[in-house]
């Protein structure tokens, strides 16, 4: 009855968080072995639940453990020998023994660590070794789960690979254009591709989806590059980027495209003007977490503009003034020599 009751305990404590690469590869019994001995010394009594805590924090709760278990497709095994290396040793030297909580802490930790240096060496990824093998092998020697795979990754969470960094679907891609703006499309992927591949564009206009029923088709070619010249309301939606080799489908890409009409943007930009002119002191908006802004009579530019205007409108009617009085100079010294003439 105990011994079911352990089970249970370490059951629960193993698996009510997230996974991480310890309960992926370290079986639950050497578990219970390494934590038989975990001795309290707080209250100085045997703690395995104590024990299988502190698995979790250094383990199963370090972000660090889990990334360094993020290896490229193939290596999860060559994770299992490294943590197997750190861990079944210190079971057999544990088991039936007991041993202080300090102990644990310090070796469960120089594990950890050890692990960490040895993992973040592997491979994260491997779409060089897919491409190598594409181009000296042929093709129907290819993993049948499609060249995809190539970008996934282990994951010490979930115990499997995630192929999201360029799975069959993944989550849609957002991109926003303006209206009657050029827009392209890329379907592009960092690994290499047959030479037989046909691409296939689907639109399904308006919504956002991977739904495929909800997608008519476009265009099928080998073009991966969909253009839209002039962008407009009725192209708002989600694409789908489609590629086949054979009849096969390798990979699939979805783009939510949003479609800002220019009436909007011009009511925006008319809008901020507007605001700017109801301000107090010709002051602008400041930027959002920026300094406040000074006001426009402050702006060096704006002054030397101002002065030079100044000096020009002076000197323009200083010009004007002395053609004004120059002919009425004249006339009165014609005025004087003709009065002389006359003897007054």
């Amino acid at each position: 009855m105990c011994t079911s009751a352990l089970w249970l305990v370490c059951f629960s404590l193993l698996f009510t968080s997230s996974l991480s690469c310890y309960q992926c590869f370290v079986d639950v019994q050497d578990s219970l072995r390494l934590c038989w001995g975990h001795i309290s010394t707080e209250h100085n009594i045997r703690n395995v639940d104590a024990c299988f805590r502190k698995l979790e924090r250094i383990f199963n709760n370090n972000e660090i453990v889990i990334e360094a278990g993020r290896v490229g497709k193939g290596y999860d095994k060559r994770l299992k020998e490294l943590l197997d290396a750190e861990i079944l040793p210190m079971v057999e030297e544990f088991d039936q023994k007991l041993n202080d909580d300090t102990v644990y802490e310090e070796r469960l930790q120089t594990a950890a660590d050890n692990f960490i240096a040895a993992a973040s060496k592997l491979p994260r990824e491997t779409r060089y070794l897919y491409q190598y093998l594409y181009q000296h092998i042929s093709i129907s020697l290819m993993p049948p789960s499609g060249f995809q795979s190539a970008g996934a990754v282990y994951n010490c969470i979930t115990c499997q690979y995630d192929s999201c960094e360029f799975p069959l679907d993944c989550p849609v891609k957002e991109i926003k254009v303006m209206e009657n703006s050029r827009s392209r499309i890329w379907c592009n992927v960092p690994f290499h591709l047959p030479d037989d591949i046909e691409v296939i564009w689907r639109f399904a206009e308006e919504v956002k989806t991977q739904q495929l029923d909800q997608f008519k088709e476009m265009t099928a070619g080998v073009d991966r590059l969909y253009s839209i010249p002039s962008a407009s309301l009725q192209h708002q939606g989600t694409y789908l980027c489609e590629i086949y080799s054979g009849q096969r489908s390798i990979l699939r890409q979805y783009y939510y495209l949003t479609v800002t009409p220019q009436v909007v943007a011009g009511h925006t930009e008319l809008q901020e003007i507007f605001d700017l002119s109801l301000l107090s002191g010709g002051r602008l908006l400041p930027a959002p977490g920026g300094p406040p802004c000074c006001p426009l009579l402050t702006s060096p530019l704006l002054l030397t503009v101002c002065l030079t205007a100044l000096l020009l409108m002076l000197f323009l009617s200083l010009g004007v003034l002395y053609r004004s009085l120059k002919p009425e100079k004249t006339s009165l010294s014609e005025e004087a020599d003709r009065d002389e003439d006359l003897g007054f």
